[in-house]
């Protein structure tokens, strides 16, 4: 790739990328995107970017279509395929204040979310973290993951809406509700990954509602507790961070409260999801 110097953040996950991503040819969103399958979040300081050129990016990525999510039209972008992320002295929440992957609950979730900030709280804060869910599922003993391999798990689109969003799902837009395996196999990588978060998850199908509730405090808690499987982001105005929403999850932080931080989101569509078997 041209003119690209890179430093990671953690042995395991997240690299920072000095990259002019206005400038990219095709033949770098390419390396881009492999880079991102080995590296699952990458940070791009300094970018400026048209909301146009922003959501030309991901159609690199995933099935190239972008995403339509709910929450744009309450978001202020007036724009269908951009969410607005903001939060200020007059905000009752914080868009991702709890561990998730973005709208998993969705039969075909976002492959990729690329998150443009415009504005850090004046005093710091707003740090967003990141965790493999490769390195979440290698973590496990190998007899628990032969367990899970044959599980699905029901995930929920009105969770957030009602816990996090603190507000009903439009009535207009029915949200989805879906059955996916624990374990995927990455579609790109094809390595094995778990798949289940506290934004979206809401039952273990195969096992008893009582089983089922154990089972994922466990492996949340497993998940949330473990620092070698994370990465942290102090956001700059003007990085771009990209993730893989397949192999990460992400939580945001709302530490800077009265003061305000915005930041544009722009995401795509994956392909269809299938389980991994060993």
């Amino acid at each position: 790739m041209r003119n690209l110097s890179m430093q990671n953040i953690t042995p395991t996950i997240g690299s920072v990328v000095n990259f002019d991503l206005a400038s990219a040819s095709s033949a770098d969103m390419a390396d881009i995107r492999r880079l991102l399958g080995e590296r699952m979040v990458l940070a791009f300081p300094d970018q400026h970017l048209s909301r146009e050129q922003h959501k030309a990016l991901g159609k690199h990525f995933g099935t190239g279509v972008l995403h339509r999510h709910a929450l744009a039209l309450h978001s202020g972008s007036n724009d269908p395929d951009v969410v607005v992320v903001k939060a200020d002295a007059n905000s009752k929440y914080a868009v991702g204040e709890s561990w998730h992957t973005d709208v998993s609950c969705d039969p075909n979730p976002i492959a990729v979310s690329m998150l443009y900030m415009k504005q850090v709280p004046e005093n710091g804060g707003g740090d967003t973290l990141f965790a493999s869910m490769y390195d979440a599922l290698e973590g496990l003993s190998a007899p628990l993951r032969k367990m899970l391999e044959g599980l699905t798990a029901r995930h929920n689109g009105a969770l957030p809406w009602r816990d996090g969003y603190g507000i009903e799902p439009p009535k207009d837009q029915p949200y989805n509700v879906t059955v996916h395996p624990v374990i995927l196999r990455h579609p790109e990588t094809a390595r094995p990954l778990l798949w289940v978060n506290g934004g979206f998850t809401q039952r273990i199908m195969e096992v008893s509602k009582h089983e089922s509730d154990h089972l994922l405090d466990m492996l949340l808690n497993h998940i949330e507790r473990e620092p070698k499987y994370q990465c942290r982001i102090r956001w700059q105005n003007n990085m771009l961070v990209m993730w893989d929403n397949l192999a990460t999850q992400h939580i945001a932080s709302w530490d800077y409260f009265p003061q305000t931080r915005i930041a544009e989101r722009v995401s795509v569509v994956g392909p269809e999801l299938a389980a991994f078997q060993s």
